[in-house]
């Protein structure tokens, strides 16, 4: 009888069911149509191994027995002849009938004594359609028992068959009588099956009762990545709990068995659901167990020739294994333990958990000569570094020169794509290096290498500790000055440091690339550049964790040595020393030493370092206010840039995201989209995430300005992504910060989403107080309420600013700040204090010389006009501030000033001026899509001038209406029946029906009219 089968209605020992109520409400009702006489008399449950079919169906049972129905559970024997008694299935279940049931349930009884005495045998040769009195009496037999069953008496049966892909030929011709001539007893017969291992006799069976109606078909598909969390294993971190979901592809024994194994720490690999997973492997015979173990250590993918090479035994000669092998594969196949991939050249095994789980369980003497087996293997094919590194590392178990040198060739390949990987390799050879001074050198340079790989995995932190280490290690008089590099050393690790720089790179800082990267010699004993290579890339990583005073001193204490750095390598220690004041809000501290560092760098004809100093001081410009100088800058950083090939740009990624910074500051827009998006198609070829996480950021701004609302979403929350797997709580305070300012326009007005969402991201940063925490905090202010919550907006601005002047937020933006604060103050009846802010941001916005920041100052202004009821001055500010944004391409900010002015025109009586405004404003918002502003358009809509009722628009339909104000916006037919979901002919019929009863013949003349009778009310956008 199944282990499964009969569980306690009170049993609390049952795996957890998740995520499949809507398929046992169904099974509930096919039941009830049983016991009403009616529906399909069968149903089938399908899905992969392990999807929790069986377990579905436990549940099932205990909720039938709950209604008073008599469940019998019974499971499909080997599929292979004579390996048990005939309907074994059946038999099975009715092992489940008591002496009790028998005699309370006389027809029961006899259908249990049907089932399970003695099968007549047939004759040798015979088969169920051939002949033979043997034959004959079973198909006898089986005409008895569906007859049996077909007395059974209310409230029913249900005949639970599980692994009925494995049923013998008497149990396949049961079912089939049991399908072609139904039962009108309330019987439900439910099989469960694996689609893959069904036979040819049984599929052609289920699939005729399917067509007829008979039998009811339940595929069970894989359970969500929250079902899994929440339901399944609970507990686990989310970090490990999306890895094993994407591993187990949802499958939820696979879930279970991969957190098992990877939260046991490898105590007792083979028990528990591992065990479960596992145990379709028991009756493989030895050659079998020995591909799957093989395929297994080759990650669950290879071609047969690889097979054969890595499982055959070291005493059997190739040929003959390669046919073993093809036998072998064949017996797998057929039981669904291995599988063709797509292009049918390629292996794999059953579901991509299976590896994982398998090499766990095997002896580590096992596994250690499998790799071995396949490192050869794969080499002796020609196949890439970093396909034989995963397995060189872990069948080496001591010092080998030549292993070390592949480990840290492939480290270096695979760095861009997968850092932690590399971080993984390169400790592994750092564990088998000798402790011997021969090795220091070495062993420095490694140390360095997996810095840099671990802080581009996100691993900022342990990155950071491996930094102090190094730079302890070379801190002058070290052993290193007493030693030479000799073997490996000289041949590889230690031969080209610049390398090493280039791999640093990875991290994004520009302290680690360009000249740095190029001049560092092939002398192991110069622990100086080494240790100056260190400092720089641990100066980066405090950076990051918002660490500003330890980068700080680690920078400066490098500075003051003597003797010093080489010139070119001042220049990156002097920029990442600029870059940590920048971050800390604190550049005029630094500004002298970049602008003699920028002068020498330049009298060297050091391109790379006069672009780093360069986009350095335009963003310390910029931010600090001095717009002129920074633009000066700017085009000088531009054009340095410009001229660098892609290669060249990798190796000075942070500096493109300064002057990305730098032009959106600026309101350069078109400037800094195009260098974001280079940068970012850069970043990710190159592996540089520090970077592609702030150019996401800076492309995801622009396009929210300039009016592309859902496409910077996208950005922001890709930014979001990345920020998030390297850690950092300032970055990502940032990130979440941005995009919920976006959200809060591309939702309904009222939408709380994106206020949550920015609470959130606020609350990643802790204490933190550098220039993302700030601005971080700053951008909250803007996704609170303004109507509903003033105060709440004032105090969130003034904690971010520091002040009631805002002082401590970023200058060359504080006029939009400003402009927030000033609209807080009004709404909590405070005039006077709006005024002041007002015209604060005026007087600041003034030397700027940025037109959306003035843009925001004239609102902030205007909204103070409004208040003093000075229409015709409220008027202008708005208009005027729509046309600062226009000169910049503000989209959004244009659009947000022309519906403030809009009302404000109209009260001067100009009502057909107030509709056009009003009229490109909402399409501006509709275009970019702002439905935040596209709701606040429609409930400030102008009304129809004086004495007019809808004018001439008034004999139109509602869609005549609606199609009128698409036309007058400009929308072409086309675009029209695109918005409104019509066919283009039914919109030229709507448009011809509008010129008829309006009298007008001409498009400009339709929107001439619409304008003139105020009409426009938003009905395009519903839905």
């Amino acid at each position: 009888m199944d282990t499964f089968a009969d569980a306690d209605l009170g049993s609390v020992d049952r795996a957890p069911l998740v995520g499949r109520a809507q398929e046992l409400d169904w099974l509930d009702g096919l039941l009830r149509h049983r016991s009403e006489g009616s529906g399909p008399v069968a149903v089938e449950v399908t899905g992969e191994p392990g999807i929790g079919k069986t377990r579905l169906l436990t549940e099932f049972a205990v909720r039938a027995r709950r209604h008073g129905v008599t469940v019998l559970r019974g499971r499909a024997g080997p599929a292979e002849p004579d390996s048990g008694p005939p309907i074994q299935a059946f038999v099975d279940a009715f092992a489940d009938l008591d002496h009790r049931d028998r005699a309370l349930f006389p027809a029961l009884a006899v259908l249990a004594e049907l089932v399970e005495s003695p099968w007549p045998v047939p004759a040798v040769g015979d088969t169920w359609d051939g002949p033979g009195t043997g034959v004959g009496r079973r198909a006898d037999r089986v005409r008895h028992i569906a007859a049996a069953l077909g007395r059974v008496p209310a409230p029913g049966l249900v005949l639970v068959l599980d692994d009925f892909h494995r049923a013998d030929p008497a149990s396949v011709a049961l079912v089939d009588h049991l399908l072609r001539h139904p039962l009108r007893a309330p019987v439900l017969l439910v099989l469960a099956r694996r689609e893959r291992q069904t036979p040819p006799v049984l599929a052609p069976v289920l699939a005729r009762a399917a067509d007829s109606g008979d039998l009811a078909r339940l595929a069970l598909g894989p359970l969500t990545a929250d079902d899994c969390a929440v339901g399944l294993v609970p507990g686990l971190a989310p970090g490990l709990a999306r890895d094993i979901h994407a591993v187990g592809l949802g499958n939820p024994l696979y879930h279970r068995a991969l957190a098992h194994a990877r939260t046991r720490g490898g105590q007792a690999p083979g028990t528990g659901p591992v065990a479960m997973v596992l145990d379709e492997l028991a009756p493989l015979t030895a050659p079998e167990r020995a591909v799957v173990e093989a395929l297994a250590v080759l990650d669950g993918r290879a071609t047969a020739e690889l097979l054969t090479a890595v499982a055959r035994s070291r005493s059997t000669a190739h040929p003959a294994d390669r046919v073993a092998v093809d036998e072998v594969l064949g017996e797998l196949a057929r039981r669904d333990l291995v599988r063709h991939a797509e292009d049918g050249r390629v292996l794999v095994l059953r579901h991509p958990a299976l590896p994982e789980l398998l090499r766990g369980t095997l002896d580590p003497w096992r596994r250690r000569e499998l790799h071995g087996r396949a490192a050869a293997a794969l080499a002796e094919a020609g196949a890439p570094v970093t396909e034989r590194a995963p397995h060189l590392v872990r069948a080496t178990t001591s010092w080998d020169v030549a292993v070390a040198a592949e480990l840290v060739e492939a480290a270096e390949r695979i760095g861009a794509a997968d850092p932690a990987c590399a971080a993984h390799w390169l400790a592994a050879v750092l564990a088998l290096l000798p402790d011997a001074p021969e090795h220091l050198a070495t062993r420095h340079d490694l140390m360095l290498r997996q810095a840099q790989a671990l802080g581009s995995a996100g691993r900022v932190a342990e990155s950071r500790d491996l930094l102090h280490r190094l730079i302890d290690a070379c801190r002058p008089g070290g052993r290193e000055h007493r030693q030479a590099a000799t073997g490996f050393e000289a041949t590889d690790t230690a031969t080209n440091a610049a390398d090493s720089m280039d791999a640093a790179d990875a991290t994004g800082t520009s302290a680690m690339t360009g000249t740095a990267a190029t001049t560092h010699t092939a002398d192991t004993t110069d622990t100086d550049e080494l240790r100056t290579s260190a400092v720089l890339l641990c100066a980066f990583m405090e950076r990051h964790l918002g660490r500003y005073p330890e980068a700080d001193a680690l920078l400066r204490r490098e500075l003051e040595r003597t003797p010093g750095p080489r010139p070119d390598l001042r220049t990156w220690l002097v920029v990442e020393w600029g870059c940590r004041a920048l971050f800390a809000a604190r550049y005029p501290e630094v500004r002298s030493v970049v602008a003699r560092t920028l002068d020498e760098a330049r009298r060297r004809r050091d391109e790379a370092g006069t672009a780093e100093a360069l986009t350095l001081a335009a963003l310390g410009e910029v931010y600090e206010g001095e717009t002129a100088t920074a633009r000066v800058h700017a085009i000088g950083a531009a054009a340095l840039t410009d001229s660098f090939t892609d290669g060249e740009l990798a190796d000075h990624a942070e500096s493109l995201v300064r002057l990305g910074w730098t032009e959106v500051f600026l309101e350069e827009y078109g400037s800094a989209e195009r260098h974001a998006t280079r940068g970012i198609a850069m970043a990710r070829r190159a592996g540089r995430p520090f970077a592609l996480s702030q150019l996401l950021l800076c492309s995801a701004y622009v396009h929210f300005l300039t009016g592309r609302v859902g496409t910077a979403l996208g950005l922001a929350e890709e930014s979001i992504d990345v920020a998030r797997t390297l850690g950092g709580a300032e970055l990502l305070g940032f990130s979440g910060a941005l995009r919920a300012a976006v959200l809060l326009h591309a939702r309904p007005l009222g939408d709380p989403e994106a206020l949550a969402a920015a609470e959130e991201a606020v609350a990643t940063l802790g204490t933190a107080e550098g220039w993302w925490a700030t601005q971080a905090r700053g951008l909250l202010g803007f996704v609170v309420p303004l109507g509903r919550d003033p105060h709440r907006v004032r105090e969130v601005l003034v904690r971010a600013g520091g002040d009631r002047d805002l002082s401590r937020l970023q200058p060359s933006l504080r006029p939009q700040y400003l402009e927030l604060l000033a609209g807080a103050a009004l709404a909590t009846g405070d005039r006077t204090e709006a005024e002041r802010v007002a015209r604060r941001a005026l007087a600041e916005s003034e030397p700027l010389g940025l037109p959306v920041q003035r843009s925001a100052a004239l609102r902030a202004w205007g909204q103070v006009l409004a208040q003093r009821g000075e229409s015709a001055a409220a008027a202008r500010a708005f208009t005027d501030a729509a046309r600062e944004s226009a000169r910049s391409g503000a989209t959004l900010r244009e659009a947000q000033s022309l519906l403030l002015a809009a009302p404000m025109t109209r009260a001067l009586g100009d009502a057909s001026r107030a509709a056009a405004q009003w009229r490109r404003g909402r399409r501006l918002a509709v275009e970019g899509g702002a439905r935040l502003l596209v709701d606040l358009a429609d409930r400030t809509r102008p009304a129809p001038p004086d004495g007019v009722s809808g004018g001439r628009l008034a004999v139109l339909t509602p869609r005549e209406r609606e199609i009128s104000v698409l036309v007058a916006e400009g929308l072409t037919n086309q675009a029209v029946a695109d918005r409104l979901c019509l066919s283009p002919r039914t919109v030229e019929s709507h448009v011809a029906r509008v010129y008829r009863k309006t009298g007008v013949e001409t498009r400009a003349g339709l929107a001439s009219l619409v304008v003139r009778d105020g009409v426009g009310d938003g009905q395009s956008l519903r839905g």
